[in-house]
């Protein structure tokens, strides 16, 4: 029997309603964040100044998942223009050398160590978005979270979960600015950030030289070299951002727009290219043949990314043969119907040769879609020691393979996992959405895509709707799938577990022009919310 679609609430049951507005909109994965936004926007800002206002924030409320540590990348849309793409992601330092940790007998990047921290690439992005795209200053974007730092914020429940079981990743400093009594915060004890509170004055005054430059550097550079990390302040002063031309793929009719690679937005535009090669609408939404198709094109689509992705100033990336329709024509038929597969690397040798996510509307239907990241929970679980400011670990995004086009190198970017994204339809920008989850998120744009086109779901309940992931070591599916769901997946072949964290979470908001009114929807396995003006 096929499930009943969800295409809008059923009020007999437990769940959210979208939020409507129609002047403005925000949703976040912390209601303060939310609420910060949608003050900025009150106050005059317009949505890129609530975006970067409200993702500050998030790295006081929600510090496993994001932090001035970490990367950003994000869209802008301006009505009557085309869509803006910015890649906020740092760098390895200059004396990160491959070869160098192959002959230390490594065949992977080391994980919590300061070799595997990536120069901070967040705070130039929002610095630059609020020079070139901003409406209020930098001191009126900053002040609530520069308020929240010094005077705390409460650990919402999803945070206190996330602390109790990442807590164990924070060494050294890290441990005495983010833990309390040598142990993680529980729900409703506030957390508070008061070097961050000064890190952030500092840039609300000087700019990105508050940061990159003077003590707030030298922290940071002198706390990493005390760990045996090779980083200068050279390395953080040359940090910049860059203005990117986003990349776009169509899913019947739908043109899923992504960033260019590191990112691997071009993930998620192959998966749903492989998946318009199956009938899903005919497909139970929360069924077996679903789940199993899903799982088996995410297989094709990352195997394709694991050969392909690097940083574009260092490697040749064959983008090109990634997102063809004819490379997803090829892997669409190495899908067996019956049968899981045991290695998408052997199949498509022939064919190929924690995070949080926000998204704000202004009155002027100037779009954000951004995702700001420290990558694992609480990253690389390095501080600095004077400010605290907690590094990321995307330097695990490299790979030690010769020849790579992702080999770790100094100056390089890694391979990154978040993504933003916008959906277009009839040459208009429809929604600006983004699924979190580490490696789950090309995986989660098409999947709350295909929701939306395939299933003809309201925002919320594609937002709500469960999830399945065929992730390195089997395929983790979502206690919302029936334990016979789960029999029948693994009756196919498929290794099934179910997730003790639930998979990612979402936001998104989604432009009805036709009711000049603004939809938003926040995921229930956050704690965020979407609230119109």
């Amino acid at each position: 029997m096929t499930a009943a679609i969800p295409r809008s609430r059923d009020f007999h049951l437990p769940g959210r309603s979208a939020a409507y507005g129609a002047n403005g909109m925000a949703a976040t994965s912390h209601p303060i964040a939310t609420k910060t936004a949608v003050q900025i926007l009150d106050a005059g800002g317009n949505a890129v100044d609530a975006a970067i206002a409200a993702a500050i924030v998030c790295g006081i409320g929600e510090p496993a998942m994001t932090g001035i540590g970490g990367d950003m990348f994000a869209l802008i849309h301006k009505e009557g223009e085309e869509i803006i793409g910015l890649n906020a992601s740092g760098r390895a330092p200059a004396g990160l050398s491959a070869a160098d940790l192959r002959a230390q007998g490594l065949s992977g990047m080391p994980d919590k160590d300061p070799r595997c921290v990536t120069v901070p690439g967040a705070i130039d992005g929002f610095c630059r978005l609020a020079a070139d795209h901003g409406r209020l200053g930098l001191d009126e974007v900053l002040a609530p979270a520069i308020r929240y730092a010094e005077e705390g914020i409460p650990a919402a429940p999803r945070v206190a979960f996330d602390w109790r079981n990442s807590s164990d990743r924070l060494t050294g400093a890290a441990r005495t600015h983010y833990l309390e009594n040598d142990g993680p915060l529980a729900a409703g004890r506030l957390f508070r950030a008061p070097g961050q509170a000064e890190v952030l004055r500092r840039v609300a005054k000087q700019g990105r030289a508050g940061f990159y430059e003077g003590e707030v550097a030298e922290d940071m550079v002198a706390s990493l070299r005390a760990m045996g990390g090779s980083h200068t302040l050279e390395d953080f002063a040359a940090t910049a951002c860059d203005y990117v031309d986003p990349i776009a793929g169509e899913y019947r009719g739908t043109e899923l727009v992504e960033l260019p690679p590191n990112g691997h937005g071009a993930t998620a535009i192959l998966l749903a290219k492989i998946l318009t090669h199956f009938d899903v609408a005919s497909m139970d939404p929360f069924g077996v043949e679903r789940a199993h198709v899903e799982a088996e094109a995410t297989k094709l689509a990352y195997d394709a990314r694991n050969r392909i992705i690097g940083d574009p100033q260092h490697a040749k990336i064959r983008l090109a043969h990634m997102v063809a329709d004819e490379t997803a024509a090829k892997l669409a038929a190495l899908i067996d119907p019956k049968r899981a597969m045991k290695s998408a690397t052997t199949l498509s040798e022939q064919v190929h040769k924690e995070t949080i996510y926000l998204t704000v509307v202004d009155r002027d239907l100037t779009k954000v879609s951004l995702i700001y990241s420290i990558f694992s929970n609480f990253g690389s679980g390095l501080a600095s020691d004077k400010f605290g400011i907690l590094f990321q670990n995307r330097g695990m995004g490299f790979t030690l393979a010769e020849g790579h086009p992702n080999e770790a190198a100094g100056g390089k970017r890694p391979l990154h996992t978040i993504i933003p994204a916008m959906l277009k339809r009839g040459g208009e920008v429809t929604t600006s959405y983004g699924v979190m989850g580490g490696a789950y998120q090309p995986c989660g744009h098409a999947r709350v895509l295909s929701n939306l086109v395939d299933f003809g779901m309201e925002p919320q309940a594609a937002v709500d709707a469960p999830r399945c992931f065929s992730d390195v070591g089997g395929l983790n599916v979502e206690r919302g799938y029936s334990e016979a769901v789960r029999k029948g997946l693994a009756e196919l072949g498929h290794d099934v577990a179910v997730p003790e964290t639930p998979i990612g979470g979402s936001q998104m908001i989604v432009i009805d022009r036709a009711n000049g009114v603004l939809i938003g929807a926040s995921d229930p396995r956050k704690d965020g919310c979407a609230v119109g003006l």
